[in-house]
């Protein structure tokens, strides 16, 4: 029984570790969804003026309400929505006084350019997407992009690095359909890593105590099987001799 010490002791190192380890993610679960409920509150707050110097921590998901026109140029984003089917987000410059920014004015199905000189009253969020990878992201295509990055979009549309993405459009732009920033796209894979955990956790314990069983029952027969002779059964003894 002593050589199933330490092989024990291991099994169960490993169980406590893997279910700490479970129950680790449900805490990251509680933590992330309350942010997640942070955050879609204050996307469906009260609109605010435009901040005169937003940045992303402070104003990421703000809710503003802006009046302009839009200024000539425009970007696409080649994107695919849920149930509809490729299209392009539509990014184009939008000048409101003594400020230029962008406008993400939301879905259109073709590269369609918006018309410049088009007054607009906007209600949207503040946003600074977390799309583009250096690795993976192709670099963009003239009008054609892969992803919002909002630094490189303003350099190219000679904006502030500061993006409005539409809620509501008073006056709705032909063909475009607004696609407001909302909390499906940021992740919350805690409740699959903790069952994860779980899962391994018991599949451990399972293996361990089957490998303990396992490793008792041999002990046993090589045990049985280096018995002296004059300790076994008479039986046995004489079913030998014959």
């Amino acid at each position: 029984m002593q050589r199933l010490i330490a092989p024990s002791l291991i099994g169960l190192a490993g169980v406590l570790l893997l279910v700490a380890l479970g129950l680790w993610q449900l805490q990251r679960l509680e933590w992330k969804s309350a942010i997640l409920m942070r955050i879609e509150q204050r996307i469906l707050g009260q609109p605010i003026p435009l901040p005169a110097q937003p940045d992303r921590d402070a104003f990421n998901f703000a809710p503003v309400e802006v009046v302009g026109e839009t200024a000539p140029g425009n970007l696409f984003v080649l994107v695919s929505r849920p149930r509809i089917g490729p299209g392009y987000r539509r990014i184009v410059p939008l000048e409101t006084g003594e400020r230029r920014i962008l406008l993400d004015q939301g879905f259109v199905p073709d590269r369609h350019p918006s018309s410049a000189g088009v007054r607009l009253e906007v209600i949207g969020n503040l946003h600074w997407p977390d799309e583009f990878d250096s690795w993976f992201t192709p670099e963009p295509d003239g009008d054609l992009w892969f992803a919002r990055d909002v630094e490189a979009m303003a350099a190219s549309l000679a904006t502030e690095p500061v993006m409005i993405v539409a809620r509501s459009l008073a006056d709705p732009v032909s063909g475009v359909t607004p696609w407001p920033v909302g909390t499906a796209g940021i992740p919350n894979d805690h409740l699959e890593y903790a069952i994860t955990w779980f899962a391994l956790a018991v599949a451990w314990g399972g293996m361990s105590v089957f490998w303990l069983l396992r490793r008792h029952g041999n002990d046993r027969q090589a045990a049985a099987g280096n018995e002296p002779p004059g300790d076994r059964p008479a039986g046995d003894t004489n079913a030998a001799q014959e």
